[in-house]
Formats: structure tokens, sequence, C-alpha cells
């Protein structure tokens, strides 16, 4: 049945095509029902509350419940805004969502389009999403979405630099920027004092330090706490998606929760194999069970520290961060001339 699927789709690019954005949205819609119940568990437990508990078995219910309640609340667009930039601002936000899961392996063959320019591709995706916010923001016509919208713009475009150092660090260890390659780079055992380890990346002393600068960088990229000030409640009331009610605010949030699972999933890729396991050949399990391990120590650093100033976070980014990743370069690069490489 798989071959003659194969086959078929084969022969008919629009329809693999449609085949494969409808497993990425499915994946996406799913896993954001999940996240979101996860975050609210995982908020309960660290913060010594209950979490969810009416809405079906634990509570396990309620996120689809929300769900339902945004579709059925009514879509409102404020008199003042502009109503071209406010209507096309969440889908411009989502969309680079959908992309970037497209290079995302979930195992060897588990992935949409394999293709040698992988990360380059994820950086100038994930950028498209500046864009909306900013549309949002200036659509709006609401001082506080305004302002939302700038400090976001500033605090991704402050971000995304120390993020493209340290996957330039992975990409000179690995020979490449295609990521099933980088997971292929970090297959079989090296010994540490004797001890047979991984080949994980994160295991090589000069991607440790790129990995700890993509953690980070993710944190802020997310908008997870200590670093969600577009989003902060007592300061701009909910920032740039302030007036946005029903389904589009859903975009947003949805947007948010998948690019948390990505970021996860992609430093796994990036830094701990990909989907090679500690045994065994289940491959997407692995995965999976790794991306979501990621997810969690992102909701545990969301639950524990405190919010920082505007001016502290980009400060951090271009004082600490940036330099952090230079040094990360210049020690990855100098380990890959002197044959330090994972091949």
């Amino acid at each position: 049945m798989k071959e003659w699927l194969a086959s078929v789709l084969q022969g008919m690019p629009y329809a693999q095509a449609f085949v494969h954005g409808a497993i990425i949205i499915t994946f996406i819609q799913v896993s954001v029902l999940l996240l979101i119940y996860m975050e609210r568990k995982v908020a309960g437990f660290i913060q010594s509350r209950v979490g969810p508990l009416r809405t079906g078995p634990y509570g396990s219910l309620q996120t689809l419940a929300d769900a339902i309640k945004l579709m059925a609340k009514e879509d409102i667009v404020p008199a003042a805004a502009d109503r071209f930039l406010f209507l096309l601002a969440p889908f411009i936000v989502l969309l680079p969502t959908f992309l970037v899961f497209s290079v995302l392996p979930f195992a060897e063959s588990w992935l949409v389009q394999e293709f040698s320019a992988a990360l380059i591709f994820i950086v100038g995706a994930s950028t498209m999403a500046i864009t909306g916010i900013i549309m949002a923001g200036w659509g709006t016509n609401n001082k506080y979405s305004l302002l939302g919208g700038m400090r976001s713009a500033a605090q991704l475009i402050s971000y995304e630099i120390p993020i493209v150092l340290a996957l330039l660090c992975v990409t000179f260890y690995a020979g490449s920027m295609n990521t099933v390659e980088i997971v292929a780079a970090q297959a079989g055992v090296r010994y540490l004092f004797g001890i047979p380890l991984p080949n994980w990346f994160i295991l090589h002393p000069p991607l440790m330090l790129a990995a700890l600068i993509y953690y980070i960088g993710q944190l802020a990229e997310t908008n997870r706490t200590p670093f969600d000030l577009p989003e902060a409640e007592s300061e701009l009331v909910s920032g740039f998606h302030t007036e946005y009610s029903g389904m589009r605010f859903a975009f947003f949030f949805l947007a948010e929760f998948a690019n948390t699972f990505f970021a996860a999933g992609l430093g796994i890729v990036l830094f701990f194999g990909g989907w090679d396991g500690l045994g065994g050949n289940w491959g997407a399990l692995w995965f999976l069970t790794k991306s979501y391990v990621g997810v969690f120590f992102l909701m545990w650093i969301r639950w524990t520290l405190p919010r920082v100033r505007i001016d502290q976070l980009l400060g951090f980014a271009w004082k600490v961060l940036v330099p952090m990743g230079l040094i990360a370069v210049l020690w990855t690069a100098a380990a890959v001339v002197f044959g330090g490489t994972a091949r």
C-alpha cells in the first residue's frame, strides 16, 4: 500500500505537495494542543498549582475547549485599523511556521523536502515573521500594539544574529547545511577517557558553547520568559496582538507554540543527534522524545525566571551573546582546521 501510494504521488507532484502540506498542518495543530496542555501542567507543577482539571480527564480536553471557543468568537476589526494589514498579519506570521517544518527531519526519510541549503532556508523563512508582527502592530492603530511590534522586531533581529553564528558552528563541524547530513555526521560512537559516548555535537567542546548560545537565542525568538517583552502584559496589555480576537488571535498563539516545538526539534537535529537513539532503531520516536524534553526545558525556564527589561534584553544580545557567538565560531573553525570535525 505504501509503495502504491508513493508511486501514485510520484506522478502527481501537486497531489504530493498537498499531502505533505496536510501532514504538516495536522501535526502542528495536534502538537500545539499537546504543548498548551503540557505548558499548563508544567507551570502548575513548578508554581505549586494544579493546572487544568475539570474539562476531560485531568483537564486534558481544556485546550480543545479553548480552541472551540476561539473559533466561535466574533472576529472584531477596530474601526480605525488599517484593515488590509490587520487581516493579513496573522497569516504572514503563521506562514513561516509551516515552511520551516518542511525541512525538519523526524527520521532519515521523514521530511517533506531535503536540500543542501536547509539552514539558510530556515533563517530566511523565520525572518518573515518579523514583517507580520510589524504589520499587526502598525495595522491595529493602537500605540501599545505598535510598541509591542517594534519591540518584537528589535528582539528578533538582535537574537537572530547569535543564532546564525551557532548554526555556522554546526555547519563547520558537519561540513553541510543539510539537516539530514548534519544528523548523519553525528552517527557512531566517540570515546572520552575510554568511555563510549554518542558522537552528538553537544559532546564536542566547541559546540557546547554554540548550543548554549542557540538555546538562549531561541528563548528570545519564541518570546519565552525572561525574554517575552513583546507581550509584556503589565506594560503593553498584550503587545502586538492586543486588538485581535477569535481565530486571528489563535493564529498568533498557534505560531508561537509551533515555533517552540520547532526550536526544540532543530536543536535536537543540530546538537543531540536527531533521530539517532541510545539503542534500537526507533527513528522518529527518538526524535519526538528528545524534542519534547527540549520543550520541557524551555517551559521550565519560562516559569522560573523573572522578566528582564527591554534595555537588558537588547544589551544582553549585543554585548554578551554576539561576542560569545564570534568566539564559538573562531573556536569551531580552529577545531576543524586541526582535525576536530565530526567526520
